[in-house]
């Protein structure tokens, strides 16, 4: 048994529980192969076993009072992964589907997110399974000030900054924000996605959007492509979503399906965005409303149907593991050419082979959703300086960010052998800055 597979058994042994993080851990390590059989320094250093745990995890109750004067309790985490290149960096995600396994997936994928990025910032997540849906101001307000009061001991400027995920929204970050000013006595960027009147960046809301698209855009461009005239599947119809579909019309695609959690609309004129934003955005309505106002659009409630939809380019922007080998293998059937992930590992591992075997240009997400980490580092910039960037000067570089990451995982895929898989690219790419970082550091 080689040193890679060793780790990835053990791993398996110790956390059987955490099928997300397993599911993450498997595709990170067994694609990390051609770099480690060429560094045998790394088992010597048991480089990967430090790689693989996290350096702390914090778990806290949250109790809170809701709008009858009842005190409701929830479950708090913050999953710090690793710092070898900068401060822990990564949303915080209220969702009731927050357990540890998700958390540490997403943590452990952030750490080569971050890296892929290019500026100096380690790997973290956290979050709780509350749910913010349905309630009012005042009961997210309370739940905010009660998890900041505990979480605040453990993040700092130059310790870890969170920044917004599911569920945790503009509403959400001026909450937290606020306790932890309150509770410090300091107005310091330790929280990315503030509000524009207290230290925040113009394009944070639209980044993640943004970055999905021009990265899909280099890919294109180096294969004399582009997204004119390109049909599009977007699913999903939140900030990365919605923001991606902009950026699509905007260079000349069609973006023709979305969806919430309860059903997707398809529209073959093309999704009216200004009717989506509206619902999502305006009112925080469903996507079915989208039929008052086109009654030409179809509706349906099986979400997994929106991948049957022929389309040149498909974006999966909603949630982990939301496309499974059969909705990857009607894609391929109805000549996809672009899968490039908005979320967070929406393709599950069989679903990623069959765009490998069919040929398909995949993106997987640490590389192409890395917008809006990356634009939150651009926050983190502004405020240490006490300067604020225009709006094109913020697109500008998110976009030369996303540009970079495009020919950085290309060029580890072609250095290590295996041209356009960019799986293993990103993982390489990302994994090797952070594994030099750690050689430096010694055992700690």
């Amino acid at each position: 048994m080689d040193y890679v597979e060793r780790v990835l058994s053990n791993l398996k042994k110790q956390n059987a529980d955490q099928p997300e993080f397993i599911e993450a851990a498997t595709e990170i390590l067994t694609s990390l192969k051609p770099i480690i059989d060429q560094h045998p320094e790394y088992e010597q250093a048991s480089l990967l076993e430090r790689y693989v745990e996290p350096t702390r995890i914090i778990m806290f109750s949250v109790p809170w009072v809701d709008r009858n004067g009842k005190i409701q309790v929830n479950r708090g985490y913050r999953i710090q992964f690793n710092n070898a290149i900068g401060p822990y960096k990564g949303g915080l995600r209220f969702h009731p589907s927050v357990n540890l396994s998700i958390l540490k997936f997403l943590a452990f994928e952030q750490i080569l997110k971050n890296s892929l990025t290019g500026l100096p910032i380690g790997g973290g997540k956290g979050g709780s399974d509350f749910d913010p849906k349905g309630k009012t101001d005042l009961e997210v307000m309370n739940f905010c000030q009660s998890f900041m009061t505990e979480l605040y001991k453990y993040i700092g400027p130059d310790t870890d900054v969170p920044a917004g995920d599911i569920g945790v929204g503009a509403r959400e970050i001026g909450y937290l924000f606020g306790q932890y000013k309150r509770l410090t006595d300091t107005h310091t960027a330790v929280l990315t996605g503030r509000g524009l009147s207290y230290g925040g960046s113009l394009i944070r809301t639209e980044a993640t959007g943004y970055g999905l698209v021009y990265i899909t855009e280099e890919a294109m461009k180096v294969r004399n492509d582009s997204f004119e005239g390109k049909t599009v599947v977007i699913s999903g119809s939140g900030n990365v979503a919605i923001f991606a579909a902009e950026k699509v019309y905007q260079l000349g695609g069609k973006v023709v399906a979305m969806y919430d959690s309860n059903g997707y609309v398809y529209d073959k004129d093309g999704i009216k965005l200004d009717i989506i934003k509206d619902i999502k955005l305006g009112h925080r309505g469903r996507i079915k409303e989208y039929l008052d106002k086109v009654p030409t659009a179809t509706y349906g409630e099986n979400i997994k149907d929106i991948w049957k939809i022929k389309c040149d380019v498909a974006l999966p922007c909603a949630t982990q593991n939301e496309i499974d080998e059969e909705s990857a293998k009607a894609l391929v059937a109805n000549g996809v050419k672009y899968v490039a992930e908005g979320a967070n590992m929406p393709s599950t591992l069989e679903a990623i082979a069959v765009y490998q075997a069919a040929g398909i240009v995949f993106l997987p997400a640490k590389a192409a959703n890395a917008g809006g980490v990356a634009t939150s580092a651009l926050e983190m910039a502004q405020s240490s300086q006490r300067i604020f960037w225009t709006r094109e000067e913020v697109d500008a570089k998110l976009k030369g960010i996303m540009v970079n990451i495009y020919h950085n995982i290309d060029n580890a895929a072609k250095k290590y052998g295996h041209e356009n898989n960019y799986v293993l690219g990103a993982n390489i790419a990302g994994f090797e800055k952070v594994a030099e970082a750690m050689m430096f550091h010694g055992v700690i």
